[in-house]
């Protein structure tokens, strides 16, 4: 008589250790390069009150005046700083941007793997979800903003909502691929309660997709929030933000042209700071890409 022994459970494929992250993280220099330029501009962002001026501060006679050694990067229309202002605008659009990120993130993660392994919550929450989707991020946030006034946490709210339905498919989709597989169905049968299935074998599997799309969903955000606040509806006028410095000082763009190209180019050295981090990421975490190397 032939004994069957218990399943074992396998490691599951594709699965990263994390011995192995610093020599995959070489081989990538995209995650080090983004990843690194995010690090120093948050890092100055952190520090900006000890090195920069006063954002708020105005002086009527300093108005429109070219870079010197007290104000780097000359003065706008209001006689303000313009190398204070850009740089505590970089506090704005990174809160911004990573706070929506973690949040959508964190929500499609749990909306998700509550659709893909609990069927029978999957079609109303999917059905929710197209829902939202169908909104558009800008006019949300124009209706909302509207009503209660502008702000951070609103505007983050206008652009958590549109992002939340993309990262629930995302995590639904995985889901629903990795209990199938051989070492989820193993853990069932040797007994495993549900949160350690979850927890051990089906989380683990969503988080290299999640993290390279929470790092679309933040360069995203960021452009959204300057998006907005170049239209006046982002954050309120007195916070410096690049979208809300480069809508008042386009008028004076021949005049003083730092006044637009400082945040502007802030603006767009962050957010390719954060694609080159989402690019790599989606490479560290290939499986076809590791084997290639």
């Amino acid at each position: 008589m032939t004994l069957l022994s218990a399943p074992v459970a396998t490691v599951p494929p594709g699965r990263i250790r994390l011995s192995d992250v610093p020599r995959l993280v070489g081989r990538h220099p995209l995650v080090l390069l983004g990843g690194g330029l995010l690090a120093l501009l948050i890092v100055l962002a952190l520090a900006a009150p000890l090195y920069a001026g006063d954002p708020l501060d105005m002086d009527p006679f300093k108005r429109l005046q070219p870079p010197s050694a007290e104000m780097w990067f000359g003065t706008d229309n209001l006689g303000r700083d313009v190398f204070a202002r850009t740089v505590f605008g970089a506090r704005i659009s990174l809160l911004v941007g990573l706070t929506a990120a973690a949040v959508a993130s964190l929500g499609g993660l749990l909306i998700g793997v509550i659709a893909g392994y609990v069927r029978s919550f999957d079609n109303i929450l999917m059905r929710v979800m197209d829902g939202l989707m169908s909104i558009p991020t800008f006019l949300l946030a124009i209706a909302l903003i509207s009503l209660t006034g502008p702000g951070i946490g609103i505007l983050i709210v206008a652009i958590v909502i549109p992002d939340l339905p993309g990262v629930t498919r995302l995590v639904r989709s995985v889901v629903l691929g990795v209990r199938e597989r051989p070492y989820v169905e193993a853990a069932i049968c040797g007994g495993a309660r549900l949160h350690k299935v979850l927890w051990r074998h089906i989380l683990p599997s969503t988080v290299p997709p999640l993290m390279v799309q929470s790092a679309n969903i933040c360069a995203g955000a960021i452009l959204t929030e300057a998006g907005l606040s170049f239209l006046g509806v982002g954050v309120p006028p007195e916070i410096p933000s690049w979208g809300n410095m480069i809508s008042s000082s386009r008028l004076y763009l021949a005049i003083a042209p730092l006044t637009v190209f400082a945040p502007g180019i802030c603006l767009a050295v962050t957010v390719l700071a954060v694609n080159l981090l989402g690019d790599g990421l989606r490479d560290l975490f290939d499986p076809r890409s590791r084997r290639r190397r």
